[in-house]
């Protein structure tokens, strides 16, 4: 297959997979909205497992990731990693549908955004070879870093709570997006490192099978640890998260891939300042779809005040109010007097006679 071909199939099966996220996107958020707030530990773990609606997301996040990781040996990891903030623009209309409102003008106008940026960071992606992958030393060492990475991030989410100043549900959610994104983007970069070594083309020595197996559960724990700190993003809604997700994700890919891996983008320096500047024009979409949902409230809220405007009419004039009364008073007194005085009842005295 050509390189040409190959990237074709890449963008083709990026879509496939960018589809199953969104998919499962929505099925979580749901499942988040619909679940009571219970406090992290074992007993919410085991309540989320025992939820159907949990299984159809596993299963959905489960043919995205297999279609992503078909894209990733087609296709660079620069390429590959960009297209899945796809899945916001395809969670955009299923999450309102399910939601039982329509979709937004701010909210099209960044699903536009965000299309052009992909478009622009596709136009100047080269069609590289996809066989370069990390060596197993370097895929310790990115896995030991993003672990420590995650665990920082929990930590300051865990004293953040405790000090309550940005205890929301909403600030949390951000915390356990960026650090979901972070190990899909790293879970990917594994995952291209897995399939290297199964085809006995790994940089360096031949990979032995406990080396091939240690790969494989350090791309599970990722892939794991990405869903469940996705799930529990989605606590504070759907578009904020899911957006910090696709902008983290591609981020951590793409430092892997340009520091390690040796990736670049199309027509040297100009390919930078486009690939730069199409970074952007996605960024500024995904910020006007994290905004895209918060009207809905707000217009609730302005309906109620209008019952308020009723009781204003009824207010009568005291000028008026005055005169009425004089004139029902004046009358009154004069048809009443002349009964009072009409002696009807006096006798009249009989004539004496003599």
């Amino acid at each position: 297959m050509n390189p040409a071909a190959g990237t074709a199939l890449a963008v083709l099966l990026s879509l496939v997979s960018a589809a199953g996220y969104a998919l499962a996107a929505v099925a979580q958020s749901r499942l988040a909205a619909a679940s009571p707030a219970a406090p992290d530990g074992r007993g919410a773990l085991r309540a989320l497992l025992a939820r159907g609606q949990w299984w159809w997301a596993v299963g959905l996040n489960a043919a995205g990731a297999l279609a992503h990781v078909a894209a990733l040996h087609y296709g660079p990891l620069t390429l590959v990693q960009p297209l899945g903030a796809l899945t916001l623009v395809a969670a955009l209309p299923l999450g309102a549908y399910c939601a039982r409102r329509r979709v937004t003008r701010t909210e099209w106008r960044g699903a536009l955004w965000t299309l052009g940026g992909l478009v622009g960071l596709v136009a100047v992606t080269g069609p590289t070879a996809p066989g370069e992958a990390l060596s197993l030393r370097e895929s310790l060492v990115v896995a030991a870093a993003t672990a420590l990475l995650i665990a920082a991030l929990a930590s300051g989410r865990l004293q953040g709570r405790e000090r309550r100043g940005n205890g929301g549900p909403a600030a949390r959610g951000l915390g356990h997006a960026t650090a979901s994104g972070i190990a899909s983007g790293v879970a990917s970069a594994l995952t291209q490192t897995l399939t290297a070594a199964l085809a006995l083309d790994l940089p360096g020595t031949e990979p032995t099978w406990w080396q091939t197996a240690l790969l494989a559960v350090l791309i599970s724990g990722f892939a794991s640890g990405g869903l469940l700190l996705s799930q529990a993003a989605y606590r504070g809604g759907l578009a904020a998260p899911l957006a910090v997700v696709n902008l983290s994700n591609p981020a951590a890919a793409a430092v892997i891939g340009v520091a390690l891996l040796g990736e670049t983008f199309r027509a040297g320096a100009w390919g930078w300042l486009v690939a730069a500047g199409a970074s952007l024009v996605a960024a500024r979409g995904v910020v006007l779809l994290t905004k895209g949902g918060t009207p809905e409230p707000t217009v609730v809220a302005v309906a109620v005040p209008a019952p308020t405007a009723a009781p204003a009419p009824a207010v009568p004039a005291p000028a008026a109010t005055a005169t009425a009364i004089q004139a029902e008073a004046r009358p009154m007194p004069i048809p009443r007097l002349p009964d009072l005085t009409a002696p009807e009842t006096e006798p009249t005295p009989a004539p004496v006679g003599g």
